[in-house]
């Protein structure tokens, strides 16, 4: 059985010099305003192949194989500029402790103006 490994793998190796570049993985900058915006892309890609071959009971001799590959592009996040600064805003929810924390100054907010309506209440 032939697979043309070689020229396969050369193949997979041109897509993949082609597709993850960095046009690819932080995209095309924009004007938000006073904002220069950048969009940063988490790029990932999977290939597989398998073959084989066998002889059925009657003598009959089968060979067979195959091969696939596919890729995912997810956007993470932004460049942001302004004048000299820089910074780096998460696209996307945050999960576990991230999020606790992001919730605790509303947490906090609320306890407090609860407590100031008792107090209200009470004098």
């Amino acid at each position: 059985m032939d697979l043309h490994f070689d020229e396969l793998l050369n193949k997979v190796t041109d897509f993949i010099k082609s597709e993850a570049k960095t046009d690819t993985i932080i995209g095309e900058p924009f004007q938000l305003g006073e904002f220069k915006c950048v969009p940063v892309i988490k790029v990932g890609m999977g290939f597989g192949s398998g073959g084989g071959e066998g002889v059925e009971g009657k003598g009959k001799k089968g060979e067979g194989a195959g091969a696939g590959a596919g890729i995912g592009i997810q956007p993470i996040g932004f460049l942001v500029t302004k004048g000299d600064e820089i910074s780096f805003l998460e696209a996307g929810k945050t999960h576990g402790l991230a999020a606790a924390f992001e919730k605790v100054p509303d947490l906090i907010e609320r306890i407090v103006s609860e407590r100031n309506k008792h107090e209200e209440v009470v004098s």
